[in-house]
């Protein structure tokens, strides 16, 4: 694949990428970079991290990139994960597996990595530390968001060791690149800047969209990765996030009450679940509607749609119709692999039973 080629899969990943100029480099030099990405292993997962992550690190794979992912079980545990029960967090860790195997994911130049095969290395634990003492307990503070917390909550002394580990993850791994979302911003800005400090390379960041939950977002006037953050799919909100093993009447329930304004774009879900998960995975979305509101109507891209919509020719009822019947075709694999696999069936009710009794 040609470099321009290469970058336009890439950048369609990266909501921000720092720097497209070492992005290039590394590319012209390097056949098969290294991208990384760590996963808490924390239950269902949603259609944010098992759908959009596999179109995404396909798009990756595809540019050349080998991908390693970081079964964070360590850090779900320092989190309080699971009740912090690190079998059953381990076990959750293999069930994600089986989500992305079932999604779609190119496997082939994927890489699953547990953290807890290093808790024993004394070179992982050195970097840690020198990490940790580069930097002051505020600093480390202020990358709290990459555990799902604020700065203003009280972190427990393990939640303060995580972003130093983070940070370290990246130089162990040898990763040339960090690719997370946007709310994991703070702690790859923080790898950059103490890897020439510790002899490390800087890791390029691509940081990918957060998407939206269902529910009317709330009203804000931060801006950035920290608006992303604020308004991205929560899984402790059931009712505004779609889980990869969703029925389809679960599905359609879900969008019958989702956030969709006529006419407005800004913050509308559903026209994000249509741009970055629908029209990524098919060439067109027919809205079936009776003849009296235009009869079916189809869309050959995101923009015809989106034109549509804004100029009030697309209802939003019609819209969140069409947007679930495309959302369950995707998860009828997902749903069919857990049904059919006996290993994975066995995973997906171990992980339900632990939702309903922690």
């Amino acid at each position: 694949m040609k470099l321009d080629e290469k970058i336009k899969l890439i950048k369609q990943v990266g909501e921000e990428i720092i720097s497209d100029d070492e992005l290039i480099e590394l590319l012209k030099t390097k056949e098969h970079p290294i991208a990384y990405d760590g996963f808490e292993p924390s239950g269902k997962i949603h259609i944010a991290q098992g759908i959009l992550r596999a179109i995404n690190v396909n798009k990756l794979t595809k540019a050349g990139i080998h991908f390693k992912f970081w079964v964070a079980d360590w850090f779900a545990l320092m989190n309080n994960k699971m009740g912090g029960d690190l079998e059953k967090i381990k076990l959750v860790g293999k069930y994600f597996i089986e989500v992305w195997k079932a999604s779609g994911m190119d496997m082939k130049n994927v890489e699953f990595l547990w953290a807890s095969d290093v808790m024993s290395d004394t070179e992982y634990w050195l970097k840690v530390i020198n990490i940790g003492r580069l930097n002051s307990v505020t600093r480390i503070t202020r990358c709290s968001q990459i555990m799902g917390r604020s700065e203003q909550e009280t972190l427990s002394a393990a939640q303060i060791f995580y972003p130093c580990m983070q940070c370290a993850d990246i130089f162990h791994l040898k990763a040339d690149i960090t690719q997370l979302g946007m709310d994991q911003r703070k702690v790859n800005v923080l790898a950059r800047e103490v890897a020439p400090k510790l002899g490390f390379k800087k890791p390029i960041i691509i940081s990918h969209h957060m998407l939206l939950g269902l529910g009317e977002p709330p009203k804000t006037t931060i801006s950035g990765a920290d608006r992303a953050i604020e308004l991205k799919m929560s899984k402790s909100k059931p009712d505004t996030c779609i889980f990869m093993t969703d029925s389809y009447e679960e599905i359609k329930r879900k969008f019958k009450k989702a956030y969709c304004p006529e006419k407005m774009i800004l913050d509308n879900p559903v026209l994000e679940y249509c741009k970055y998960l629908i029209f990524e995975k098919y060439p067109f979305l027919t809205i079936m509607r009776p003849e009296k509101y235009g009869g079916n109507v189809t869309f050959n891209s995101y923009s015809q749609l989106e034109e549509a919509f804004v100029a009030g020719n697309l209802h939003p009822q019609d819209l969140k119709n069409a947007a679930a019947d495309a959302i369950n075709q995707m998860l009828i694999p997902v749903r069919e692999h857990f049904e059919k696999n006996p290993k994975a069936k066995k995973l997906q009710e171990q992980v339900e039973q632990f939702e309903t009794t922690r």
